[in-house]
């Protein structure tokens, strides 16, 4: 079994036109069971070793708090050093454990100036869905192509109360009620209502989506921090973008679906020719 971890970042909704948040990035992720308990542990590791021996009591790593200019929560006060080091080694761990990520990024201004040409049983004005729904497609083909014939894939989300009844119809039609050759077969099931402070996964993919998100919104023109930050979100971001399976957008076949797959090519939120040396990243 392979677990695909889902969490979101810039999530407003139907509100497309939220200045602050003007990318949505869906995604997160994933790696074989047996890999669970290895990355626990060394991910439980740098986090004693952060806090030298004295983890605080409910400790969960909330990505928006290690990366606010100042540092908030668990780590308010903390110099952005180290907090950047921990980042770069989280990062690094899923490197380091050959740990693959998912995610797909959409620009909410583009999504409000077009319209999907699909019939589909959701509104695809709402980033969350249309992400989840493109993610069980990406995820089905990577399962099929990539990981064998007897592999099989499960979502675990942390749960987004409002979206919920929603996303339990979208997967139940694209498993059970969608056109029969178009079903996904290999995605068993999804789980919610994860709790993130006993799952390290769903923090480690709430940080891979936050950072891709921040480095998205400074591509896109959106956000201009100082050199030092633009810098750090892109080396984060080359680390992230090579562990896609899929670079392209994955297609849903059939000709009802034509509309869908050139609405996600439109308002898909990505980077731009020429962007590490832009950035001065190393390649």
């Amino acid at each position: 079994m392979h677990f695909f971890y889902m969490d979101e970042s810039g999530d407003t909704g139907a509100n497309l036109t939220d200045k602050d948040q003007p990318i949505f990035v869906l995604g997160g992720i994933s790696l074989r069971d047996e890999g669970w308990n290895k990355t626990h542990a060394e991910w439980e590791k740098r986090i004693i070793s952060y806090f030298g021996g004295n983890v605080p009591t409910g400790f969960e790593m909330h990505s928006c708090d290690l990366l606010s200019p100042e540092g908030e929560g668990f780590f308010e006060g903390h110099a952005i050093e180290r907090r950047l080091d921990l980042a770069n080694q989280a990062i690094d761990l899923i490197l380091e454990r050959k740990h693959d990520v998912h995610l797909i990024a959409f620009d909410k201004a583009r999504m409000a100036e077009n319209q999907c040409g699909s019939d589909l049983n959701f509104d695809p004005k709402i980033p969350y869905l249309l992400g989840f729904d493109y993610l069980i497609t990406y995820i089905n083909e990577v399962v099929k192509s990539n990981l064998g014939q007897s592999a099989r894939g499960m979502i675990i989300l942390d749960e987004k109360e409002e979206h919920m009844p929603k996303v339990e119809e979208v997967f139940y039609h694209r498993r059970f009620e969608d056109i029969k050759s178009h079903r996904v077969k290999w995605i068993v099931e999804f789980a919610s209502a994860v709790d993130s402070v006993k799952n390290p996964m769903i923090q480690l993919s709430d940080l891979v989506i936050l950072c891709a998100r921040r480095f998205l919104e400074i591509e896109e023109g959106y956000k201009n921090p100082p050199e030092m930050v633009k810098k750090f979100y892109a080396d984060c971001y080359y680390k992230i973008y090579g562990k896609l399976k899929k670079k392209s957008i994955v297609s849903r076949d059939g000709a009802p679906y034509k509309g869908l797959n050139d609405y996600l090519e439109t308002v898909q939120s990505k980077h731009k020719a020429g962007w590490k040396k832009r950035y001065g990243v190393s390649s």
